[in-house]
């Protein structure tokens, strides 16, 4: 799907520039930042947050800090209640999905049996094999702003690298995910750290990475820039 529409993405950046300035370093520009913009507006701002916050739960719960993973906890809880309620969101059998080669499942990841309700809740660039050092460390650096919600910092570090990267999007399944997260609040709240660490850990083996273009076809109608994340 990419490739069919580059040329037209490219005529959109030339209409865009005066006649005087539509030269190739303008129009590769705005291909950079469109492309960027594009590849996150597949992603609940929500979602993000929410498995922002379960990351954030999880170190501190390895850490044996119980009383202090309690906020993240609740927040992830509120802020996934949210992505279910937004748009950004399809519905689907796990075996429907196409999962991105360059990001298997986990060795303990347990397929979803039925259809349910899958939250593109994060992303990943994979950075081609000839990419420049200084552009494989922008990469690096954007994923992890990408880990932290962190998306409009990412899109402006992904500006030097360009078209050289792609993009895949981390699927949570909804309900499979509320109910791990609900177990691990249960289990935080009654001191017992390692169960609410095993918990956490069936919400991150039950993400699924499709590429971006699988994402595009499944939510067509998410072409308007996300929602803001509540808080």
């Amino acid at each position: 799907m990419r490739f069919n529409t580059k040329a037209s993405l490219a005529a959109l950046a030339l209409l865009t520039t005066t006649p005087m300035m539509a030269h190739a370093s303008s129009l590769h520009t705005k291909w950079e930042q469109f492309k960027a913009g594009r590849a996150f507006r597949h992603l609940s701002a929500d979602g993000q947050r929410a498995m922002a916050d379960i990351v954030q739960a999880r170190e501190t719960l390895a850490a044996g800090k119980t009383d202090a993973a309690i906020p993240a906890l609740y927040d992830a809880q509120k802020r996934l209640t949210a992505a279910g309620k937004a748009e950004t969101k399809f519905n689907a059998a796990e075996s429907q999905l196409q999962p991105a080669p360059q990001h298997p499942a986990s060795p303990d990841h347990t397929p979803a049996t039925t259809p349910t309700t899958w939250i593109p809740v994060g992303g990943e660039f994979i950075a081609t094999e000839t990419l420049a050092p200084e552009k494989k460390a922008a990469v690096a650096t954007a994923n992890g702003q990408l880990k932290a919600g962190q998306t409009d910092q990412a899109a402006q570090t992904m500006q030097v690298v360009g078209e050289d990267a792609d993009f895949i999007v981390a699927l949570a399944p909804l309900a499979q995910t509320q109910g791990a997260l609900n177990r691990a609040t249960v289990f935080t709240e009654g001191k017992q750290a390692s169960e609410a660490v095993a918990a956490l850990d069936q919400i991150l083996n039950g993400l699924v990475f499709v590429s971006e273009d699988f994402a595009e076809s499944a939510m067509p109608d998410h072409g308007k820039a996300p929602a803001k994340s509540s808080h």
